[in-house]
């Protein structure tokens, strides 16, 4: 990267304070911690600074989906030749939020799965953690037929009136978005049968479930019409952009869009 800048902690907490970040506030963060240049403490001091300027009265949350445990024949393993899906289905670890790694979530994200105090989902293969004042209503009971609804990780920080922050990401990450399509009516909203390895009463169980379909291929198109029509608040932390908004206005406005553009 050219022009790289070096980012210390009191520069994501400053950023984070311009953003309107504050003491209480219940955020869902997603990261690209590559995009914010040379992170000096790398994951770590982007937590440490979420976690300061919230304080103790504040939440923060992020994805840490682990999608390999789907069936090989959503897509998952498409690196792996089909006479293996078979042998994975029968042998794919059964998941443990303690042990699961993330997929693709990012480094930060890693890293705060197993953070201190932290709280992790039981999805199987889209969990959230969570750590501060409101973690254990957040990530309970995650269904496993209620990926991204009312009663998940992401419509809980929706009754909460939680935040969005966006760190190097563009909304194709916007997880929140995802409950949009859940409320969202229109004609070719679809279900799907997903399957994954979990513990079922002390036993490993390849488990069958069916769940609203996951797309976002039209996120990106939501986010700037959104930009256009809501003000949201940017701030530049080393080369990153970085973006806040309210979780409550970004899924509105992502409902309406919904069901005025897809067919």
């Amino acid at each position: 990267m050219q022009n790289r800048k070096i980012v210390l902690k009191e520069d994501l907490k400053k950023g984070f304070k311009n953003l309107g970040i504050k003491e209480g506030d219940n955020i869902i963060v997603h990261t690209s911690l590559s995009s914010l240049g040379f992170v000096c403490g790398g994951a770590q001091i982007v937590i440490e600074a979420l976690l300061e300027t919230i304080t103790d009265k504040g939440t923060i949350m992020m994805p840490t989906q682990s999608w390999k445990n789907l069936d090989p024949e959503a897509g998952v393993h498409w690196e792996e030749p089909k006479e293996w899906w078979q042998t994975i289905r029968e042998n794919w670890p059964a998941y443990d939020k303690d042990i699961t790694p993330t997929n693709t979530m990012g480094a930060v994200a890693e890293m705060f799965r197993k953070w201190p105090g932290a709280m992790r989902s039981s999805h199987p293969a889209r969990s959230f953690a969570a750590k501060g004042a409101n973690a254990e209503y957040l990530v309970k009971n995650h269904d496993l037929c209620d990926i991204f609804g009312e009663e998940s990780p992401i419509g809980k920080l929706y009754a909460l009136d939680g935040k969005v922050l966006l760190i190097g990401v563009g909304y194709d990450k916007n997880t929140s978005i995802h409950l949009a399509d859940v409320r969202a009516e229109y004609p070719n909203k679809r279900y799907a049968k997903e399957s994954s390895a979990m513990m079922v009463n002390g036993a490993r169980e390849w488990v069958t479930y069916e769940t609203l379909a996951v797309d976002g291929e039209d996120f990106e198109q939501i986010g700037e019409a959104f930009e256009t029509a809501v003000s949201v608040n940017k701030e530049t932390i080393g080369n990153a952009v970085v973006t806040c908004m309210s979780q409550r206005a970004i899924v509105d406005f992502a409902v309406q869009w919904i069901e005025k553009n897809r067919r």
